[in-house]
């Protein structure tokens, strides 16, 4: 029994399945600690041994956490409960700064690529799995920028590119270094692969070294970074901090180290490359830097390149034959014939974002309030209380994104999209955030 639930099965199979349900339809609450395994085990009249592999079960689902002998409990936020699920509804007229998409205005137009795409002989079985001229575009791309040389995977977006690493590489346990605060969809994809997330603090030149060797220190066994354009805080690499993180990196034999550069094609600060030392040599034995097309060129056309060391691209590449078989070869020629073409040139597109960002960034430092955006398509204002700024900024027409979906131990705070704002609204919007902040005392922290 289990508060005024009681669970009920009598294989692992059962017991799992029950909890899970019971998780999914909200009767066994974020928290909830789940009984010990002897008295389970006979509650239910079963071996202890069987309740140890149900909870082995929930725990890989990403259902439930355990703490040693803390015991285990259903997680503060199971997988059933996805961060982006949980949404503030937009009142009529409201400017919607929430959900983080690219300004459609700024994506190019996929009419004469995706004809371009259509045009050349049709794929079949047995066909290789990349498109050849979108395996030399991002050759070219990943070597200008220094990246170490290596195999290519094309994959459906970067959280599939990065659940496959993951999936490739560890075992459900293992520790995983993220940012914190970071992408909520990540942050949910850890435990739901049965992994456990450490959060390492970040500050706007990425995450700080001394967080990264604390959690490589504990046995983290992956450490993802966001290589610029951050979600949610707009950090980007600077030379100084990925010299630090490669030392610390250089430090951690057999580290999986996954660069998210989702930020390349829009935003115009150079790509820092932590897998590589000064001399271009890998100073890590397992490596991914991932490359998406969403943010550039639409989030619709779910692709992503990846460069890696021979090991981790084989199994991406081979799980990957294995399920899906490969992305589409259309999407695929399609990309390479807006990249060929320059369809969205970067300065055109950073220079529109960073006038936006920059201008609401400016407009809330004349007012006292303390804000990050760096790079890409956010501002993150740190504040006391998210439920009160939230709510009076909807008052006001404007809908942010609750900081509670990027975090697991930062402090509060509100994501504002500024991909679609239009001229002349930083002031106001501003303004607004501002008198929410004084207004409710819920002011915006120091930086």
């Amino acid at each position: 029994m289990l508060g005024e639930y009681p669970i009920k099965g009598r294989r692992a199979s059962e017991i799992a399945a029950d909890v899970e349900a019971a998780v999914a339809a909200g009767r066994l609450a974020p928290g909830a600690a789940l009984p010990p395994l002897r008295e389970l085990a006979a509650e239910l009249g079963v071996n202890p041994n069987t309740v140890a592999a149900a909870y082995r079960l929930l725990r890989d689902r990403g259902v439930i956490e355990t703490a040693g002998r803390k015991g285990s409990r259903v997680r503060a936020r199971p997988v059933t409960t996805p961060r982006d699920e949980v949404g503030i509804a937009v009142p009529p007229g409201a400017r919607d700064l929430s959900a983080g998409n690219p300004d459609p205005a700024l994506l190019p137009g996929l009419g004469p690529a995706l004809a371009a795409a259509a045009a050349g002989e049709p794929v079949l079985y047995g066909h290789p799995p990349a498109d050849p001229g979108l395996v030399e575009l991002a050759r070219a791309s990943f070597a200008s920028d220094g990246a170490p040389a290596g195999p290519i995977a094309v994959c459906s977006g970067s959280l599939d590119t990065i659940e496959r690493a993951l999936a490739a590489r560890l075992r459900p346990g293992d520790l995983v270094a993220v940012e914190d605060p970071g992408w909520g969809s990540l942050l949910d994809l850890v435990p739901a692969l049965g992994l456990r997330p450490v959060p390492v603090r970040t500050d706007d030149e990425g995450p700080l070294p001394v967080e990264v060797a604390n959690a490589l220190a504990l046995g983290a066994r992956c450490l993802i970074v966001t290589s610029r354009a951050q979600n949610p805080t707009g950090a980007a690499l600077s030379p100084a901090r990925a010299a630090a993180l490669r030392e610390v990196i250089a430090g951690s034999p057999g580290v999986l180290l996954i660069e998210d550069d989702h930020g390349h094609g829009m935003v115009d600060l150079p790509f820092q490359s932590l897998a590589a030392g000064p001399d271009g040599v890998p100073i890590t034995e397992y490596r991914l830097l991932v490359r998406s097309a969403a943010k550039t060129y639409g989030p619709d056309l779910r692709l992503a390149v990846a460069i890696g060391d021979e090991d981790t691209v084989g199994r991406i590449l081979g799980r990957q034959r294995l399920g899906a078989g490969w992305v589409s070869h259309l999407l695929q020629r399609a990309v390479a014939e807006l990249w060929r073409s320059d369809a969205a040139p970067v300065a055109r597109v950073a220079a529109a974002y960073g006038e936006r960002r920059d201008a609401l960034l400016r407009a809330l430092a004349a007012r006292g309030v303390a804000a990050h955006g760096r790079s890409g398509l956010n501002v993150w204002i740190p504040v006391r209380d998210e439920t009160a700024a939230v709510a009076g900024l909807v008052q006001r027409g404007w809908v942010p994104a609750p900081g509670a979906r990027f975090r697991l131990h930062s402090e509060p705070a509100i994501r504002l999209c500024v991909a679609g704002l239009e001229p002349g609204e930083a002031d106001r919007l501003a303004a607004d955030v501002a008198e929410v902040l004084a207004a409710g005392r819920v002011g915006a922290r120091g930086v």
